[in-house]
């Protein structure tokens, strides 16, 4: 299977992690995987299961640290869009219908580009198991991480 890595770009100063993923399923089962609370625990950082799958509903999260906060869904016409604000970041996630299955694209938009490599190989860990998820495959991490970071450092031009 081909790796699609995921494109940053920049516009006045905001930033945006992109990544496609295909999925040879329609949208709805494509959907169900990404934002059922028990899968969405599995494949997103620090999600707790608790999510009001509504316009308007509250995300929870944990950063395993102790630290408790809360996302809202910015966004969600079922079963294409699913957005929500995460802290300062925005993340999108849409499906469209293409041959015998859907493409997902993953929007990450942020203001500090700091952390954009190790974000994008983060995000590109957990797109992995999300796919892993869809397509019904025993989950399995990755021990990828340096890896994704040098693919990304190069890729961005920056230092990792």
């Amino acid at each position: 299977m081909m790796k699609e890595y995921g494109t940053l770009h920049e516009l006045n100063g905001t930033y945006a992690l992109r990544f496609e993923r295909f999925f040879p399923y329609n949208p709805v089962d494509v959907f169900r995987g990404i934002t059922n609370p028990g899968s969405f625990t599995e494949w997103y950082p620090f999600a707790t299961g608790e999510m009001d799958l509504r316009q308007g509903g509250k995300i929870a999260f944990n950063d395993g640290e102790g630290t408790t906060y809360e996302g809202t869904i910015t966004e969600l016409e079922k079963p294409y869009v699913f957005g929500f604000r995460e802290v300062d970041d925005l993340i999108n996630i849409s499906l469209r219908e293409e041959d015998n299955g859907c493409r997902m694209i993953f929007t990450h938009t942020f203001t500090d580009d700091t952390w954009a490599v190790n974000t994008a190989a983060g995000w590109h860990r957990c797109l992995d198991v999300l796919g892993q998820i869809i397509n019904r495959i025993p989950i399995k991490w990755d021990d990828n991480s340096a890896q994704l970071r040098k693919i990304y450092s190069d890729a961005f031009n920056r230092e990792r």
